[in-house]
């Protein structure tokens, strides 16, 4: 995380109900973390050099600039209501929205965004603003998607890579605050599995696969009890595609956090096809790490 001291919680408003449960979401996270929330709308209008005022005759707080203020003035009093002990400001910032929140992401603790905007079409699961942040930012992104629970624990997709291994930190601070169990899973297949009907491995040979693994769970999670001795740690290791078994895990999690980008995909890749799917599967607030905490 790029994050300096006294760094901001960010998130991004467009008026929509799914930015306002971002800033909900997003409130939580100042208030437990102890730091402030910079509510963010980007406002593009002026790169389409279209009139910003009211139209003439038009009431004095009519126009696209009067608009903007409106929606953020309301998303800060959301999150007042939602968090009143933390220190709450709003800003308007010039530029495409996944844009402004990606310039904001080197100083930024995180950015929270909303599953679908206002631009979004209804039969997308999710909107493009969310998936170009969680693909861009210098900074954890949080997508308020699924259910809000406040009784489940925190669940961290683990294999072993170093994106792994920061997505590991930012669940256990995230664990810790909560005052809840992390829940870390590893999801594995055999080499010679693909789908169902393949041939099925040895059972030597599945239970060294296993042991394997297992050992790439533990080390993840080696040194977590010396640092948060409170924190119940559960590890869990299963033979299935990842994408299933965080999606099944997230049904009774209050987070789920996984790595940008795992093990075995390509480098080029800017978010890998197990992060992305769980932004549109998960049944909770998804958070994707891309940089070492």
């Amino acid at each position: 995380m790029n994050a300096t001291n006294g760094a901001a919680v960010v998130v991004g408003a467009d008026g929509s109900e799914s930015s306002l449960r971002a800033v909900r979401l997003a409130a939580g996270e100042a208030a437990r973390r102890n730091r402030p929330l910079r509510v963010v709308h980007g406002f593009i209008w002026p790169l389409l050099r279209v009139p910003l005022g009211p139209a003439p005759g038009g009431p004095p707080g009519a126009g696209l600039r009067h608009q903007a203020e409106r929606l953020v003035a309301e998303a800060v009093a959301e999150a007042e209501a939602a968090a009143p002990d933390v220190r709450i400001t709003g800003e308007i910032i010039d530029g495409e929205a996944a844009a402004v929140l990606v310039g904001e992401s080197p100083t930024a603790v995180m950015i929270v965004v909303g599953d679908r905007g206002l631009g979004g079409f209804a039969t997308l699961v999710l909107g493009s603003v969310a998936v170009k942040v969680a693909a861009y930012a210098d900074c954890p992104v949080l997508v308020a998607r699924g259910a809000a629970r406040t009784d489940g624990p925190v669940v961290v997709g683990v294999d072993g890579s170093a994106l792994s291994q920061a997505a590991v930190e930012f669940a256990a601070e995230a664990a810790a605050v909560r005052g809840v169990a992390l829940r870390a899973v590893h999801a594995y297949r055999h080499p010679a599995s693909t789908g169902p009907g393949d041939m099925q491995p040895l059972v030597h040979d599945r239970r060294e696969l296993r042991s394997e693994e297992e050992r790439v769970l533990a080390e993840s999670l080696a040194g977590l009890g010396e640092r948060w001795p409170q924190m119940s740690v559960e590890a869990t290791a299963v033979r299935d595609r990842p994408v299933a078994a965080l999606t099944e895990a997230s049904r009774e999690a209050q987070l789920l956090v996984v790595g940008g980008r795992g093990r075995g995909e390509f480098t080029g890749l800017v978010l890998g096809s197990v992060s992305h799917a769980v932004l549109h599967h998960a049944d909770c607030p998804v958070a994707v790490v891309r940089a070492p905490a």
